[in-house]
């Protein structure tokens, strides 16, 4: 390794736990002006892993990795906004042929440029509006997110609409061009080289969000419908995806003291190709379900347990590999990043949850869950390892996984630590090309700095 675990882990340490007063920040700065808002960060953060869980990559890997963002927002009216924001990420310690791509770096990229309006057509009621480029974190985040654990994040540029009523009642309407992240060629990103992200109409996403407060058990209840196209370009090939996804959830947020749930269903349907002269009818499914309880006191310990599930490509003659589009990880799964191996598609796996905040400075969770494919004759979730005659089992493994954050400085640096193990099972062993690197351990320490 280029650079220790250890010598991360000791400078973490190294800096001092309490500060004579919280630094000014940006806004602050410029004496914090009623029309003008500044905002902005700096993250850190170093990757290690062994036993690379996933195809034609090293058994190890690592990764040093820097993310700048500044974001300001002009308020020209009280209705009438305009915004930007620049996103700076790169990575170091890379090496050919390692995982390191274009979801790790892009330099000096205005991932958000955009023009808004808010209105109040009637008491209780509110209309916003957006256009050009910018960040969506739709519904659950488990379709349309902007990323925060990966070192860059997803961009949109288009329309957006939001609605919301006296009642409580708010919807969400897009019509954008998911910005594609270049240069995406793996030696131009090594050197960490700019271009400029590229949006047309060979890639559109459209669709919204409904929700609705305190329906069945006091639960809030949400559908959403999105819809992706995609075609080839000049110079760049897809896989002609036409999706549809409609997708329902339930759900009650934790509370002291009070039993909490959430339940998401998805049906996708649609077309994608499966040669270049051939398509095939798409049939996926996804469904997350968990269940919890926070015990009163200080520690605000919460535990629960989860289920998910996402459908897999079994045979016939359609396609049945659930697609998350532009959907999250980390959240329910496990990191992004040198890891990246678990994600939204082929999976089946409940799990048990602990997490706790004893404080406004602290908060940690653990997290285990034995996993299985729901189709045995597919990929396992993201790691490419397939046996098409099932007969490796459907067994992947162990997962135990837990996560670390506290601030250093309140409301200006913020320490992490990530963890994960997976002990393999029967599938990830012995699959005709399941990588021979034994079990798996990721570790990630990061600072970041809020301004």
């Amino acid at each position: 390794m280029k650079l220790s675990l250890k010598f991360t882990l000791l400078a973490m340490a190294a800096v001092p736990t309490v500060a004579p007063a919280e630094p000014p920040r940006l806004q602050r700065a410029i004496g914090n002006p009623t029309d003008l808002t500044v905002t902005g960060s700096i993250r850190l953060r170093y990757e290690s892993l062994t036993g690379q869980p996933r195809i034609n990559l090293p058994p190890t890997d690592e990764q040093l990795a820097l993310r700048t963002t500044l974001a300001v927002e002009y308020k020209a009216t009280p209705h009438f906004r305009i915004g930007a924001e620049m996103y700076d990420s790169r990575a170091w310690l890379g090496e050919p042929g390692s995982s390191v791509n274009a979801n790790d770096v892009n330099t000096l990229e205005f991932v958000q440029a955009y023009v808004a309006g808010d209105f109040a057509p009637s008491k209780g009621t509110r209309v916003a509006f957006q256009a050009g480029r910018f960040a969506l974190n739709l519904g659950s985040r488990r379709f349309v997110a902007a990323d925060d654990y990966r070192n860059t994040t997803s961009g949109y540029t288009g329309l957006r609409a939001d609605l919301k009523t006296r009642e409580g009642t708010s919807a969400t309407l897009i019509y954008t061009l998911p910005q594609v992240r270049l240069p995406d060629d793996q030696g131009s990103v090594l050197r960490n080289r700019y271009g400029l992200d590229r949006e047309s109409f060979d890639l559109r996403l459209w669709g919204g969000v409904i929700w609705r407060p305190r329906t069945v058990f006091g639960a809030a209840a949400e559908a959403s419908y999105f819809r992706l196209q995609e075609r080839d370009a000049p110079g760049r090939l897809t896989r002609d995806r036409d999706l549809h996804t409609v997708a329902a959830r339930l759900i009650r947020e934790p509370a002291s003291g009070q039993p909490d749930f959430e339940i998401e269903g998805a049906w996708q349907f649609g077309q994608v190709s499966a040669s270049t002269q051939a398509t095939l009818d798409v049939g996926a499914w996804f469904l997350h379900a968990d269940a919890g309880y926070t015990f009163p006191g200080r520690t605000r310990l919460r535990l629960s347990v989860e289920y998910d599930r996402a459908s897999g490509d079994g045979p016939g003659g359609s396609y049945g590999r659930f697609d998350t589009l532009f959907g999250m990880r980390r959240a329910d799964f496990s990191p992004s990043g040198v890891l990246a191996a678990i994600g939204r598609t082929n999976i089946n796996s409940p799990g048990v949850r602990a997490e706790v905040a004893p404080g406004k400075r602290l908060d940690a969770f653990i997290s285990y869950r034995p996993m299985w494919l729901a189709e045995r004759t597919d990929a396992f979730a993201t790691t490419g390892v397939r046996d098409a005659t099932g007969r490796s089992g459907s067994f992947a493994g162990h997962q135990l996984e837990g996560r670390m954050r506290y601030w250093v400085v309140p409301g200006f640096l913020r320490g992490e630590v990530n963890a994960l193990w997976l002990a393999k099972g029967r599938f990830l062993k012995t699959a005709p090309n399941a990588p021979h690197t034994g079990n798996t351990s990721y570790v990630s320490t990061a600072l970041t700095a809020t301004f």
